[in-house]
């Protein structure tokens, strides 16, 4: 049984990892961070620079940015948040801008000095924004997570300040209390009311976002392609509406996601998929949720070891949680969910993460179908074994030598694409 300090620690996890955002959430810190600055500075700045670490810079360039009529990359992200920005709705910062302040956004982006550079920094994800107006300057500083501001000043007073290392889990909670058998014990266990307010929001969210990238045409429009041309079954029908919240969500689509670990794309593919195959199941609303629980935790569980931002493609270990939490649905039991998990990072690990663009779609089709695949590989009495590769003697370490693989294995991997992909950094 789990005692109530680790209950309690998983539940502060989720209630962390768990929070909606508008629009890629690299974009949107970008935005949150110039909305702040321009509260900090007190008026709309004439000139700013942005300093921003190469990741994130890789997850900016190709998105579209919602609310700003179509524009994309890290100028337009400046101009909504400072022009149109409410620091106070965090990653909602953007949410609620009118159509008719589009056209205020384009000209700043356009004719306000926005200084971009890749910041001096081994932190992957940083954002450092300068802004004047007149004789006032403001500074902003988000380091390791998305909305965690470590530093305000206005005209070199400094108004905030918090410790922060190169470690991006130094800023949240910590994740080492999460394990495999702990993580099942949990969703069998735990009180369903301390988390179906955060569950219901995930659900449908990312539910609502999944079904307009069906209705509309989004991005690839992986999803359509999918139902279009593929068996019509659970399996496909799972991967395409996770890859068609991912298409509208990457191509400007206003509506919210519920975000895990950081991602829209990786809160996406962790429930959506759940969702699909509870409900082709008739599996009961306490099903689904402890269901859910499973995939986000396990989900969570991998990205720590990773870290927010990495070479190693996110969508990989929530498309990993999706088939455990398919697992939980269709068995139950920890071996069915443990060999799951082992077989999915097994098929599918090494996958890149060349920044944020409509080909994520396609990769979380991909993933959720390693996840998919690892169950049916139980289910047939097939597994990878320790020494296959990345793979070793329990689930754990095995999850455990995704993190090595990611934070060290993938460093240089991770220069290469950011060289490939811009000439701002090295």
């Amino acid at each position: 049984m789990l005692s109530p300090e680790i209950q309690e620690a998983y539940i502060a996890i989720l209630r962390e990892e768990l929070v909606p955002a508008t629009g890629c959430t690299e974009p949107i810190a970008i935005a949150y961070a110039a909305a702040r600055l321009r509260a900090v500075l007190g008026a709309l700045p004439d000139r700013i620079r942005a300093e921003v670490s190469g990741n994130i810079i890789k997850n900016v360039k190709s998105v579209i940015v919602p609310n700003t009529g179509g524009l994309k990359g890290i100028r337009a992200a400046v101009a909504a948040g400072a022009v149109a920005g409410d620091p106070d709705r965090i990653l909602q910062v953007i949410s609620s801008v009118p159509a008719d302040r589009h056209a205020g956004i384009s000209a700043y982006a356009q004719d306000v000095p926005i200084e971009v550079a890749c910041a001096d920094t081994t932190r992957l994800l940083d954002i450092r924004l300068t802004g004047w107006a007149g004789e006032h300057s403001a500074l902003i500083h988000i380091a390791n997570s998305h909305s965690n501001i470590v530093r305000e000043e206005r005209d070199g007073q400094v108004l905030l300040e918090k410790p922060v290392s190169d470690s991006a889990e130094d800023s949240l909670t910590d994740k080492s209390v999460l394990k495999v058998a702990d993580i099942l014990e949990f969703a069998n266990s735990v009180d369903l009311g301390l988390v179906s307010p955060l569950l219901d929001q995930q659900i449908g969210c990312n539910t609502a976002i999944a079904e307009e990238g069906l209705k509309g045409s989004w991005g690839a429009n992986i999803g359509t392609v999918l139902l279009g041309d593929y068996p019509a079954d659970i399996k496909t029908e799972a991967k395409a509406w996770a890859a068609a919240g991912s298409d509208a969500r990457m191509s400007g689509c206003e509506m919210p996601v519920v975000i895990l670990s950081g991602s829209g794309n990786q809160g996406i593919t962790a429930s959506v998929p759940v969702v699909r195959y509870a409900k082709h199941l008739n599996a009961s609303q306490e099903q689904l949720y402890r269901a859910l629980l499973v995939s986000d935790l396990v989900t969570v569980h991998q990205k720590s070891g990773i870290g927010r931002l990495s070479a190693y493609c996110g969508a990989v270990s929530a498309g990993v949680g999706a088939g455990a939490g398919i697992a939980y649905l269709l068995d139950g039991s920890y071996e069915s969910i443990a060999h799951t998990i082992v077989n999915a990072v097994a098929i599918i690990s090494g996958t890149i993460c060349d920044g944020a663009k409509p080909s994520c779609a396609a990769k979380i089709a991909a993933s959720v179908d390693a996840g998919i695949l690892g169950y049916h590989m139980y289910k047939n009495h097939q597994e990878f074994k320790s020494g296959d590769g990345i793979v070793t003697k329990g689930v754990d370490n095995t999850i455990a030598n995704i993190g090595v693989l990611a934070k060290e294995g993938m460093q240089q991997t991770d220069r290469t694409i950011l060289a490939i992909m811009t000439e701002r950094c090295d």
